[in-house]
């Protein structure tokens, strides 16, 4: 017996068209004032364990070792100093990344400035940055009664969007940052269908709302947008030895 597959495909459809996200629509047709027709069973809700590190995360550096990371520079082994749980700028060492690439994401990074004199100031202060995706920069700064321009301080998509308020922590203390993360979307001749967007608490205190992220960070010129699939997390070295703790990511 022949198997007429347009024929399978179409009941396929058919059904798939009664029932979306566990719910007979052919219920909710027959009777709409029930409250069994808006009511969603199936597929169940994924389970995880909830904590200091969500039991689905990935975890980027939990302070043992660089393993998960390898310089920016030329791919070889990361060279950053490893100390106390964290893991701090080395002088000449060049930036690092992660290994693995992400696309939409949940990040939860801690990060400290240096103790540094009043000789360093404005962006020579406290500098690193968080690269989303290798190319959009969430800064890192020491922006404790340290006055830069504000779309350049701790908090802000560098150079585009500032932090709504400046939550930054004392040097030689401890920030948190936790950012929401949306890669964009381009259309098939190249051009930008969905930006990015990001969502970041600083300490707890949201600094963007998911804020549209215009293009690639530069520092010099207007944000550029080139077509790129998923990409890393990258970790500058801006020559301030700011330290970076308990590092995971979900991808979402």
């Amino acid at each position: 017996m022949k198997i007429n597959k347009k024929v399978i495909f179409t009941v396929l459809v058919t059904i798939s068209a009664f029932y979306v996200n566990g719910q007979d629509h052919r219920f909710a047709q027959k009777n709409p004032d029930k409250p069994e027709a808006t009511e969603f069973w199936d597929p169940e809700v994924r389970v995880i364990i909830p904590g200091t590190i969500p039991s689905d995360a990935f975890v980027l550096f939990d302070g043992k070792n660089l393993d998960q990371w390898e310089s920016t520079t030329d791919g070889s082994v990361a060279k950053w100093k490893l100390e106390d749980g964290a893991m701090t700028v080395a002088s000449g060492a060049g930036g690092i990344s992660t290994k693995k690439q992400f696309g939409d994401f949940q990040l939860h990074i801690e990060w400290r400035s240096p103790m540094e004199g009043d000789d360093k100031k404005s962006q020579g202060k406290g500098n690193s940055g968080i690269f989303l995706q290798g190319m959009y920069e969430v800064q890192v700064l020491n922006s404790y009664q340290n006055r830069t321009y504000r779309n350049g301080q701790a908090g802000s998509i560098y150079k585009q969007t500032a932090p709504m308020v400046n939550v930054t922590s004392k040097m030689g203390e401890w920030n948190v940052y936790d950012i929401i993360y949306n890669a964009p979307k381009f259309t098939v001749n190249g051009g930008v269908e969905v930006p990015p967007y990001v969502t970041v608490l600083h300490n707890g205190v949201i600094v963007q709302n998911h804020t549209a992220i215009q293009g690639i960070t530069n520092y010099i010129g207007q944000p550029t947008n080139p077509v790129h699939g998923k990409g890393p997390i990258h970790l500058q070295n801006h020559g301030n030895l700011v330290s970076y703790r308990n590092i995971w990511i979900r991808d979402i």
